[in-house]
């Protein structure tokens, strides 16, 4: 009786350790990271893919409507069956506005969660630090920042990997530059934060300016931790510049801002299209009224033409967005959006084949987003022009409005 009962413990356990086995077998064909490419298998059906945001931290102003949008469209996408029939498993890390956290992300999603894509990077200095280790990999990736150093380093040819669907400095600068020499403001004082987005602005600015007869009488940068500014301002005001322009984002911006205005500097302010939040609203206060910044048109959708081609999309992102959440619809989540989009479009062509949605990103072509019509291209890895952007004006009220 005895033996009987150990036979068949044995049997179960040889049992067992084969079903083991051929799970293991059938489960077996992950993609090798460091290869770009994979034999189109996927764990479990579902198709990974990561989201590094700035969730928290000093950038979560513009990462917080990011990190919901591309939850919102992962849910929607899901909802009507996923990609060729695969449910998404969307694995979202908070990188709390910190370089580091957002390698070790990264990090992570390549080794140990083993994703078939990457989205995210919410500013600038986090997609730069997140690139090597994603351009390694090779694994296609789809930034949310601006600085053009992230997709075009070198102006010739664009990294491999790497795409985003940010207006870059090449994209943003050419439009400030028409607004000023449309406005006849050809002295101006430049400031910009002392990170890669402020310097990429002013290298861009610097090689484009005398293109449109508009030349710095004085520039100056400013930490993204500023929490006064009058010293430098001092100087900016003795320049006696006929226009000032502020390149940062929200926080730091809304802080140089208020003490323009603190020290009696009554000349027009323009702005960069990282300011585009209600948050800057409300921390500049009043000193907000009256500044002028290039945005996407998501901020002035009542004031655009019905045969605008993005009005449908927009009009509806907005009303999906604000119905799910409690805040305000933005373009960074715009941004998210659309690298989301274009993303799923590019692994339903390409499977889970990370060399074939390389190059089916590569082909983007009409696309209709939040941020504009994209054009991609092995030249292109962002795929907007300047037609893609307004110029936005916030008035008394706080409220954005077109400002050309």
């Amino acid at each position: 009786m005895k033996g009987e009962k150990e036979m068949k413990k044995r049997i179960l356990a040889l049992l067992t350790v084969m079903m083991m086995l051929l799970l293991a077998a059938c489960g077996g064909g992950d993609a090798d990271s460091a290869s770009g490419s994979d034999s189109g298998k996927d764990s479990g059906g579902e198709i990974k893919i990561g989201s590094v945001i700035d969730a928290s931290g000093s950038a979560s102003p513009l990462g917080k409507g990011e990190e919901e949008t591309i939850k919102m469209i992962v849910d929607e996408l899901n909802e009507k069956g996923g990609i060729g029939g695969k449910k998404i498993k969307l694995i979202s890390i908070d990188s709390k506005s910190d370089q580091n956290e957002a390698v070790l992300a990264t990090k992570k999603l390549i080794e140990q969660e083993k994703v078939t894509a990457i989205i995210g990077g919410t500013i600038s200095g986090n997609s730069l630090a997140m690139i090597p280790l994603i351009e390694k990999a090779g694994i296609p990736y789809v930034s949310l920042a601006a600085s053009k150093q992230v997709n075009n380093p070198d102006d010739k040819s664009p990294r491999k990997w790497t795409f985003k669907t940010a207006q870059g400095d090449d994209v943003v600068i050419p439009k400030l530059l028409e607004y000023l020499e449309k406005q006849g403001l050809k002295k101006v004082a430049w400031l910009n934060v002392a990170n890669s987005y402020g310097t990429s602005g002013h290298e861009e600015f610097a090689k484009l300016a005398g293109d449109h007869g508009v030349k710095a009488v004085i520039e100056e940068e400013f930490e993204a931790t500023v929490n006064d500014a009058k010293s430098t301002l001092t100087r900016v005001k003795k320049a006696k510049p006929e226009a000032i322009i502020v390149w940062g984002t929200a926080q730091e911006s809304a802080v140089v801002t208020k003490n323009i205005r603190e020290i009696g500097m009554d000349v027009p302010v323009i702005e960069s299209h990282g300011i585009g939040t209600k948050q800057f609203v409300e921390l500049a206060g009043k000193a907000a009224n009256g500044v002028v910044f290039p945005a996407g048109k998501l901020l002035v959708l009542n004031e655009l033409d019905n045969n605008d081609p993005q009005k449908e999309k927009l009009t509806a992102f907005k009303e999906a967005y604000e119905s799910k959440y409690s805040n305000a619809a933005s373009t960074f989540g715009g941004h998210a959006y659309d690298a989301i989009h274009i993303l799923a479009e590019a692994i339903e062509k390409g499977g889970t084949d990370k060399e074939k949605i390389r190059e089916a990103l590569e082909q983007t072509d009409g696309f209709i987003g939040i941020s504009g019509t994209f054009k991609m291209s092995p030249e292109d890895h962002n795929g907007l022009k300047s037609d893609s952007l307004v110029m936005v004006k916030i008035d008394e009220k706080g409220e954005w409005t077109l400002g050309e």
